[in-house]
């Protein structure tokens, strides 16, 4: 199923030809599912537009449903034990549930409303600084000294690639709530995903987020409400549920668990990125001098946090 996080730090011996490469390639291949995910999250942003007239909660209750049956069919296809949470991992997987899937969605389209989408968006480009300083505190070791001077490089680079915007007092309100989802969607996964996986820790949320949004959608929507979405709209909540639910968040907390909270939290650059690319494919244009600029800078981020160690090289051994 899912192996236990693995230490960041570099091998004790270096393989038998002095070569670190080995290390490294591996440690790269950690990273790129938490890539691809956040390049899928990043390309959520253009996807959404077409969900703002969309009864909010009955939209994402079934996105969250569907995602949900479709990352059970797939555990069970691949023969995937998926765990019964117990004790306190039913509050852990919850918490997931409540900040990461429902309050964030909340944040985000209430915050809108108030401020522009790039104030909401560098809000939660902030995530790698809270991610690289409590992550590692949670999952029982002292935060990486590089991770920490990478994640406001990161930071910076989003900052840049989308811009400021125009809010007010609750805009700004619904931003910070929208960073501390961000993050607490990450870091209350960090006690669970030892036992229950990447794939455990998806589904789990992901049902129990379908069941809070449907909740608040009985006690503040209509049931019909759904019967207006066109077209459109439902190949936007189906693309969500299939490459932004089901398989982002498998990508993503198997990154979490193989190369911990920390590191794993310089990778949230990437979704500005994927959003502006995804704004140029779909004709929004192409960005200025400013998005270019972010681009690198987050880039370099990027480069210096998630730079695997040197490994020693080991002492020749002579033939006897």
């Amino acid at each position: 199923m899912q192996t236990p996080p693995a230490s960041t730090a570099a091998p004790t011996s270096a393989p038998p030809n002095g070569s670190a490469a080995p290390a490294r390639s591996a440690a790269f291949r950690d990273l790129v599912p938490g890539i691809a995910g956040m390049a899928l999250v990043g390309s959520s942003v253009t996807v959404s537009r077409a969900l703002v007239d969309a009864p909010l909660f009955a939209t994402q209750a079934v996105r969250y449903a569907a995602a949900a049956l479709l990352l059970f069919g797939l555990a069970r296809a691949a023969r995937v034990p998926v765990h019964r949470p117990r004790g306190r991992e039913w509050l852990w997987l919850a918490g997931i549930a409540a900040t990461g899937l429902v309050l964030f969605n909340v944040a985000v389209v209430r915050g809108v409303a108030h401020a522009e989408p790039a104030v909401i968006a560098v809000a939660v480009a902030s995530v790698p600084v809270l991610l690289g300083l409590l992550g590692p505190l949670l999952e029982g070791r002292r935060p990486s000294r590089r991770v920490l001077l990478a994640a406001p490089v990161v930071v910076a680079g989003a900052v840049l690639v989308e811009g400021t915007g125009r809010t007010d007092a609750a805009g700004v309100a619904w931003a910070a709530l929208a960073l501390g989802c961000e993050a607490a969607f990450t870091l209350l996964a960090v006690p669970v995903l030892r036992r229950h996986g990447a794939w455990g820790v998806s589904v789990h949320a992901v049902w129990l987020g379908a069941l809070m949004l449907a909740g608040l959608a009985a006690v503040f929507e209509s049931p019909a409400a759904l019967s207006s979405l066109g077209r459109a709209q439902w190949a936007a909540t189906g693309y969500l549920a299939v490459m932004v639910t089901a398989v982002a968040f498998l990508l993503w907390y198997r990154t979490v668990a193989a190369v911990g909270a920390g590191r794993a939290g310089l990778l949230t650059g990437i979704a500005p990125l994927a959003a502006a690319g995804a704004g140029v494919l779909t004709g929004s244009g192409i960005p200025g001098p400013a998005v270019w600029l972010g681009l690198l800078v987050v880039i370099a981020g990027l480069a210096a946090g998630l730079r695997p160690d040197r490994a020693p090289r080991s002492t020749p051994t002579l033939p006897a």
